[in-house]
């Protein structure tokens, strides 16, 4: 939008005082009267405005926010399409976006019974009135109908990181961590314990003969087993970082958690770069974070206040970066991100200042995304060199013929059938058809590249029409016409090389453009003022042949341009 606003304030300026000078050269024409020069005035100014371009790049976003909309996606900027589109670099919350926010159990380790250790699990998850993360994945996988009674509970709490339940029979079942539970009796144990610590969260169980005291656990404590739980990995987040890395986005995974837990639950997810992470909590200097930001993949112990300075630390090295959320301590994160993607069930500040939000709360739609702004901007780039070629062209040709003593090559109506047939309906129908290929540079320079070849080759056709018409006396209808079929030709010829690699809808496009332009000169030629006779037959050959020549020749010259922009840059 930054550029077409360019192009727009450009054209804006430009057209008062080159029409003014038009009119004045117009009406001082020999044989020219106030009617013809107003005519050709206003036909130089319509050709300069790019109309339709900024209603049909709206349309297409206002398309593509009802297309993502069915992806259960919430656009809440309209422009952050574009910038999902050109990110190369994705941040990553662990909680919400790769995980679920719930720990599930993977496997069970016993020292003598498996099914006295699943009764025991049963009967902790039925009784246990804690709600956290471990209990919770317990009651999920271990549902057997086992009663007793509950005497007295003892509450996990972060400082004992143990909880346990004392039941009639004299019994009390205890689980937490290893290091507390076991206490002396640990080392015994560490060596099968630390070799699932890599890839696990371990969780002991333990039993005692005897009542449960708030302060202390019981000497005499019996190990029944570990239990190896993990976070809940999304189902579609190994398939979806995947397709990020198979598109050159880079993922960086930043969490306030352990580096170590967030490491494992990459592994899991399927991040080849999972164990290079770092410790946030032991870098104090801002410098200090930049240096590391694009090293490391994984980032744990993460500050809000560290999540922003890794945001612009990223952005600064010039990557375009979107981020993933679902907290308050997002936000300011989320705000300096150049695409903010919050899920449904974060905080309401999170989805307040993000740009989009993730309605299903899953992060599989994230390709869907990527996808459709990848659509939308590479067709709005491919429509936009359609309407700037003609803007570019009519410009050149309204400077020229301020100082030329001819009749301006178009009229009004001519126009408009060049522009049905070259520029509104095909550039209607290429905006809103599929387009995955990767967003490579800058649009305007883009637009520009393929425009060029087409409005030089016009202007150079034009001037050569004008110069065999001056000089051989051709008629003012005559002229006219024969610069209307070198200008479309030219147009058939943009059309033809954007709608490369052809498909059935671009061949089926081109070819109906063709017999509507054909259809519309034959059959209304007195509405749309063309007229052409047998007797000019191999002039507008000749015209024709010249045409494509000049554009072939402008084509390789822009590349040629381009290439050692490219080599200097």
């Amino acid at each position: 939008m930054k550029s077409l606003n360019k192009i727009i304030k450009t054209v804006s300026i430009v057209i008062i005082p080159v029409g003014a000078l038009l009119f004045f050269n117009q009406l001082g024409l020999e044989g020219n009267c106030l009617k013809n020069a107003v005519v050709n005035t206003v036909a130089a100014i319509i050709g300069m405005i790019p109309e339709g371009l900024v209603l049909l790049t709206s349309t297409v976003l206002a398309v593509s926010v009802i297309r993502l909309s069915k992806n259960k996606v919430l656009v809440q900027e309209l422009y952050c399409i574009e910038t999902l589109a050109r990110v190369d670099m994705l941040c990553l919350d662990k909680t919400g976006t790769i995980t679920e926010g719930k720990m599930e159990v993977k496997d069970i380790i016993t020292e003598k019974n498996e099914e006295e250790m699943e009764d025991i699990l049963s009967i902790l998850g039925k009784y246990s009135g804690d709600n956290n993360a471990t209990i919770e994945a317990i009651r999920d996988k271990f549902t057997k109908q086992v009663e007793q009674n509950r005497i007295k509970e003892i509450p996990f709490s972060s400082d004992k990181k143990w909880s346990g339940i004392s039941f009639e029979n004299g019994e009390s079942y205890i689980i937490g961590a290893p290091e507390y539970v076991l206490r002396s009796k640990y080392d015994n144990y560490r060596e099968k314990i630390e070799k699932h610590v890599e890839d696990y969260r371990v969780v002991v169980l333990a039993k005692a003969h005897e009542v449960l005291n708030k302060e202390a656990l019981p000497e005499n404590i019996e190990y029944l087993g570990m239990i190896l739980l993990t976070d809940k990995i999304r189902p579609q987040a190994k398939e979806t970082l995947n397709y990020f890395k198979e598109q050159g986005v880079q993922i960086k995974l930043i969490s306030g958690d352990n580096p170590v837990t967030v490491s494992k639950i990459a592994k899991h997810a399927g991040i080849e770069e999972y164990k290079s992470y770092i410790d946030c909590s032991k870098i104090e200097a801002e410098e200090e974070l930049k240096k590391v930001a694009t090293k490391y993949t994984i980032f744990g112990r993460v500050t809000p206040i560290q999540k922003k300075q890794l945001i612009l630390a990223l952005k600064e090295q010039g990557h375009t970066v979107a981020m993933t959320g679902d907290g308050v301590n997002d936000v300011i994160a989320l705000k300096e991100a150049d695409c903010s993607i919050a899920i449904a069930s974060g905080s309401d500040a999170a989805r307040s200042v993000s740009q989009l939000v993730l309605l299903d709360s899953n992060f599989k739609s994230m390709p869907k995304i990527v996808a459709e702004g990848r659509r939308t901007i590479n067709n709005i780039e491919r429509s936009a060199s359609l309407f700037l070629s003609k803007t570019i062209y009519a410009t050149i040709l309204a400077i020229i013929f301020v100082f030329a003593r001819m009749p301006y090559p178009f009229m009004p109506i001519q126009l408009s059938l060049i522009a049905l047939v070259c520029i509104g309906i095909p550039s209607f129908i290429l905006a809103l058809e599929p387009n995955k290929n990767r967003v490579k540079g800058k649009f305007i320079q883009n637009v520009i590249s393929k425009a060029m070849p087409t409005a030089l080759s016009t202007v150079i056709n034009i001037c050569i029409i004008a110069i065999i018409c001056y000089k051989y006396e051709i008629p003012v209808e005559i002229y006219e016409t024969l610069c209307v079929i070198s200008t479309v030709v030219i147009g058939f010829i943009l059309l033809a090389k954007i709608s490369k690699p052809f498909n059935i809808l671009r061949t089926t496009l081109l070819i109906c453009m063709i017999l509507l332009f054909i259809g519309c000169f034959i059959i209304l030629k007195d509405w749309f003022s063309v007229a052409i006779t047998i007797e000019y037959g191999l002039l507008v050959i000749g015209i024709c042949a010249i045409a494509v020549a000049n554009f072939i020749l402008f084509n390789e010259m822009t590349k040629i341009v381009l290439k050692e922009k490219k080599h200097a840059n």
